[in-house]
């Protein structure tokens, strides 16, 4: 085998969840790496912004809306990646949203809300794209779980938790099956990152969190997407179905 190298010029690849925050950073880390980039999101002013700023910076990117919890809107975001790119080497499933409270108290609309962003929708992005790799018969697909998923610590959001772990059994399963068919599945599984969805606690208890980590720190900008790029290249041509935890040692405990 020759050098193995990170570089994905001439692929495609998709990030939901992409207009903002841990997505926007994968979709620029792909971009700088070579690829044409097609990011989704529910809104259009997000993309907008998304797609001004990765073009400012030379990459080649396409924007689409798309709710994955959808089925319509998956076939209809996945069509259109199609007809513009013409296939999809890569698909990293980020798109997700929790909602807290205990879960005596969990409001069941909240409950599914949750389980069709982050369940759901990861599994028919996985099968409305995997269908054409499995037809190319290449592939690969990073599901962006969280280490909510490994264990039950995070409290007051049940249902987050669930979807998680859910997730991580999916990527288990569809790169079982589909392990012989050239389409290789793995997740990462984030700890504290600051993000939309963790401003909140980290702004009231940065020091608490960051002490319960073994690094003592919460996750910094650059530190998740070299990760996601590493798993979907041909570095990992032998890895499929694992569970990569970006946690500074928190699961280690």
């Amino acid at each position: 085998m020759g050098t193995v190298t990170f570089g994905f010029a001439g692929e495609v690849v998709l990030i939901t969840g992409g207009s903002r925050g841990l997505g926007l950073e994968i979709a620029q880390a792909f971009g700088v790496a070579g690829a044409t980039v097609i990011i989704t999101a529910r809104r259009e002013q997000w993309l907008s912004e998304a797609k001004s700023e990765l073009e400012g910076q030379g990459i080649t990117v396409h924007a689409l809306l798309c709710d994955v919890a959808d089925s319509t809107s998956v076939e209809q975001c996945v069509q259109q990646a199609y007809a513009l790119c013409g296939k999809i080497d890569v698909l990293v499933n980020n798109a997700g949203l929790t909602w807290g409270a205990p879960a005596e108290q969990m409001p069941l609309d909240r409950w599914h809300l949750v389980i069709e962003a982050n369940l759901t929708g990861t599994f028919l992005m996985a099968q409305a794209v995997g269908q054409h790799m499995l037809e190319r018969k290449k592939g690969a697909i990073v599901n962006v779980a969280s280490i909510a998923g490994l264990g039950g610590g995070q409290l007051n959001t049940v249902g987050y938790n669930a979807s998680k772990a859910a997730v991580i059994n999916l990527t288990r399963a569809l790169a079982i099956e589909w392990a012989t068919r050239g389409v290789r599945v793995n997740a990462i599984a984030p700890g504290m990152f600051r993000t939309r969805m963790t401003e909140a606690i980290l702004e009231r208890a940065e020091a608490i969190v960051a002490d319960t980590i073994p690094m003592k720190r919460i996750g910094q900008q650059g530190e998740l997407a070299p990760a996601v790029l590493f798993l979907a290249s041909e570095a990992a041509s032998y890895i499929t179905g694992q569970v990569l935890a970006l946690d500074g040692g928190r699961t280690a405990q």
